[in-house]
């Protein structure tokens, strides 16, 4: 799972290295998750909640196991909360 952060969106995407194919996404932008920023608790939240779809959309895929790439990102904050909420929610990493 490759993780990109920008000033305003979060994005996750499932990678697989061998083929080079993105087998599952989800970002601030998708629509299960689009306008949780300004209405509960911020960016953090909504990162969580990215986290949480993108747990599910790969559950969905039969997709436990990832490696977690978080690209140079600090392991803290945004980059944290979507790592958290994608275990809880049963992803494997």
């Amino acid at each position: 799972m490759s993780v990109f952060r920008s000033a305003k969106h979060i994005y996750a995407q499932v990678i697989d290295d061998s083929s080079g194919r993105t087998l599952a996404c989800a970002s601030t932008l998708s629509k299960e998750v689009e306008g949780s920023s300004n209405d509960e608790g911020g960016k953090v939240a909504a990162a969580r909640k990215v986290g949480e779809l993108i747990a599910r959309i790969c559950k969905d895929r039969d997709i436990r196991r990832v490696v977690f790439d978080r690209n140079g990102y600090l392991y803290h904050g945004r980059v944290r909360a979507l790592a958290e909420a994608a275990r809880e929610a049963g992803l494997d990493f």
